[in-house]
């Protein structure tokens, strides 16, 4: 298939999946909640807890908005590591325990009580002048993980993965992909940012596809590949090259042809 098949292809796909509800996804949890400020930190939590199979996420998810309720900057912004732990302690998605969910509303609350919103504390990070998104992603991971004792919660480190350990950063550019896309899917809450800086979220199923197109050449999936698939996606829409990450995830999910 040579590049013009190609970019026809990803648009036909990219159509037919750009609209609301289209396929089962862990993003439509940010829909639940209306407030900017809210939408952005279920983003962030709902990126966080991103991994492993739909069904799983979403049922972990129902479970953790039930218990934290639509106002949820309030609620992190009040939260009590002593008072509020008894809502998560028997709380588990995978390998990820109660106690890791009690630091992460540590954490987050740290940085609103700080900058009062996750997007004031990401545009600290960012720079215009940035070739891309991956230094800010950087700055932005170690802010939400520096004051987390490594002891407290073994697990609590995957969450908010950093570009430093050259990793895709799969959930964390997934993340960024719903903040500053704007379309049925993606909330567009983070204008400031230019959509050719963002980084194609790469897991396993996306690396294959991938690769089965031609698209990337090289066999580790790492920061690297992320980084190779990006550029090339580029060659088909140079301003907004991850717009098509959605269809390519879900033909693999929902089982089609590409």
């Amino acid at each position: 298939m040579n590049n013009s098949e190609l970019k026809k292809k990803l648009e036909s796909h990219y159509r037919a999946y750009r609209k609301k509800f289209s396929s089962k996804d862990p993003v439509w949890n940010l829909y639940k909640f209306s407030a900017p400020e809210d939408i952005e930190l279920a983003g962030l939590v709902t990126a966080a807890f991103s991994y492993g199979s739909v069904d799983q996420i979403n049922a972990f998810l129902e479970q953790l908005f039930t218990k934290t309720g639509k106002n949820l900057h309030e609620f992190t912004i009040n939260f009590s590591k002593h008072k509020d732990k008894k809502y998560f302690e028997g709380l588990y998605y995978r390998f990820n325990s109660g106690n890791d969910i009690i630091e992460m509303f540590c954490a987050l609350q740290l940085v609103l009580k700080k900058y009062g919103r996750i997007k004031n504390f990401f545009m600290g990070c960012y720079s215009k002048n940035d070739v891309n998104i991956l230094n800010a992603l950087s700055k932005f991971s170690e802010g939400l993980n520096k004051n987390i004792p490594a002891a407290e919660s073994r697990y609590y480190f995957y969450l908010f993965s950093d570009p430093g350990n050259k990793s895709t950063c799969k959930r964390m550019n997934l993340f960024l992909r719903w903040m500053v896309r704007k379309d049925e899917i993606d909330t567009g809450l983070w204008n400031e940012i230019g959509t050719a800086n963002l980084i194609m979220p790469v897991d396993t199923h996306i690396a294959r596809i991938s690769k089965s197109l031609g698209l990337v050449n090289r066999k580790t999936i790492d920061l690297n590949f992320a980084i190779e698939l990006t550029e090339k996606l580029k060659k088909f829409d140079g301003s907004d090259p991850v717009k098509y990450d959605f269809a390519l995830c879900h033909i693999g999910i929902d089982k089609k042809d590409f």
